[in-house]
């Protein structure tokens, strides 16, 4: 009974020292496969495609070198418009500061309003055909562009159809917060003196020479174009400057010129002096 005892006790043993080999294997093939794994994800990942991209700003003439696995050079170029050159789209549309230029558009408005809506759609096929990097930042930038573009151009179209017919101004809902001078522009002639008035004095204390704008007002008050000079500054300066404001166009500042920056893997700039 001792000698089956022992004999028990030793195959146990022997059986037991057999299984770490086998333990052992395991572990190096799962760590070998693991290793072979990531070599293989490693090789996967493109090496970066260096390419150039030569642009200018105001003082610089730019040498940007770029990854063309990331972006090509036609979207690059078309980043570059979007944030150089159409930073402030405008439109064209005649100055309207004197009582004779207001005559003149009344005249040509429909030649105005012609030219106005050939110059927009121009400008909006360019931006709409433009080529641009395919980021979320870029991507909104070209649209607030487009929309920027869009809100001048109904702007604009509403003064120039204003000078002759005030009343084109009522339920405008992009200049809803302008409506002090839509009000005055469409009440009688003693309501459009008074707020035609309260916006000389704003503009008086805002200017270097008050006085004169106050001399200039009340000139303008005993003239007989009364009534176009008070039109011609209320849609200028008063309806136009506050629609203005709400035109909500991408802020060029130090983030988007970090946005722009940080598309290429480094610039070589060759500045002249400021």
């Amino acid at each position: 009974m001792r000698n089956y005892i022992i004999t028990f006790l030793f195959l146990s043993l022997f059986s037991c020292k057999k299984e770490n080999p086998i333990s052992k294997n395991i572990i190096q093939k799962d760590s070998s496969a693991i290793t072979q794994s990531t070599t293989k994800d490693s090789l996967k990942t493109q090496p970066s495609k260096p390419g150039i991209f030569n642009f200018q700003t105001e003082l610089c003439e730019n040498k940007g070198y770029f990854d063309e696995n990331k972006y090509t050079k036609e979207e690059l170029e078309g980043t570059y418009k979007l944030y150089f050159q159409l930073g402030s789209v405008s439109l064209s549309t005649p100055q309207v500061f004197k009582l004779e230029a207001l005559q003149q558009v009344r005249m040509d408005r429909d030649q105005i309003l012609e030219k106005l809506e050939q110059d927009f759609n121009e400008k909006k096929k360019l931006i709409e055909n433009l080529k641009i990097v395919n980021t979320p930042y870029w991507q909104n930038i070209k649209k607030q562009t487009y929309q920027s573009l869009l809100q001048e151009y109904e702007m604009k179209k509403t003064e120039v159809m204003a000078f002759s017919d005030p009343s084109v101004l009522l339920n405008k809902k992009y200049s809803k917060n302008c409506e002090r001078f839509i009000k005055a522009l469409n009440s009688n002639d003693n309501e459009m003196v008074k707020e035609w008035r309260k916006l000389r004095e704003e503009m008086s204390k805002k200017n270097s020479d008050p006085q004169r704008i106050r001399n200039e007002f009340e000139s303008r008050l005993n003239s007989p174009d009364k009534k176009d000079y008070a039109i011609l500054d209320l849609i200028v300066f008063g309806w136009g400057n506050c629609a203005n404001e709400e035109n909500s166009g991408p802020v060029h500042d130090e983030k988007m010129e970090k946005e722009y920056k940080s598309l290429f893997i480094k610039i070589d700039a060759d500045c002249d002096e400021p």
